[in-house]
């Protein structure tokens, strides 16, 4: 096994493992038996848990991201394309809400490689909502209704607080649209 492939076993480990359990109930031996890497890799790969936290959400950020890109660029309406998208993820056997968020719960502003990953993540997330919408304000707002209806979730998963946060949104664009600002639908 080279470096490589360790590290691909360690961020798979690592992943289903912390997003399942959370980042402090999992230790470094949990990762390495999971993940089938001697120790002596696994330390020469991720020499400090802070390391492999911020490359398993590094890694989940680029997913993520790139996912929801994908949905929103390929839908006729790109602003409710957002929140049927979290309608789906919020709907994964899976789903324990926003793996950032948990992140940033469990070690507050601690690890300061893991805090900068999560600030990237939230602030790649406004961007790409702010392509949706000529108006910083209405991004901001889209913000806190997607972040808003994935708290939501991750206490009573389904799709039904990302269909509420959509019904707000449409109601955000009417308004925008009513106050003379050009909105995503009319793109």
């Amino acid at each position: 096994m080279d470096d490589e492939e360790a590290r691909t076993r360690l961020l798979d480990a690592a992943e289903a493992l912390f997003y399942a359990e959370g980042i402090q109930a999992v230790g470094m031996d949990r990762i390495r038996a999971e993940s089938g890497v001697p120790l002596k890799r696994l330390y020469r790969v991720f020499p400090a848990k802070e390391a492999l936290v911020a490359a398993y959400l590094e890694r989940r950020d680029a997913r993520w991201t790139a996912s929801l890109r994908e949905a929103v660029t390929a839908a006729a309406e790109p602003v409710p394309a957002v929140f049927d998208w979290l309608a789906r993820w919020f709907s994964e056997p899976d789903f324990r809400g926003c793996a950032f968020l948990n992140a940033y719960g469990e070690l507050g502003t601690g690890p300061a490689a893991v805090l900068d990953v999560v600030r990237r993540h939230k602030a790649e997330l406004r961007s790409l909502l702010g392509t949706l919408t000529d108006s910083p304000a209405l991004a901001d707002q889209l913000l806190i209704l997607a972040e808003g209806a994935t708290v939501v979730a991750a206490l009573n998963p389904g799709p039904e607080p990302a269909l509420r946060a959509r019904e707000a949104a449409l109601g955000l664009l009417e308004a925008s649209r009513d106050r003379g600002g050009r909105s995503a639908l009319s793109r």
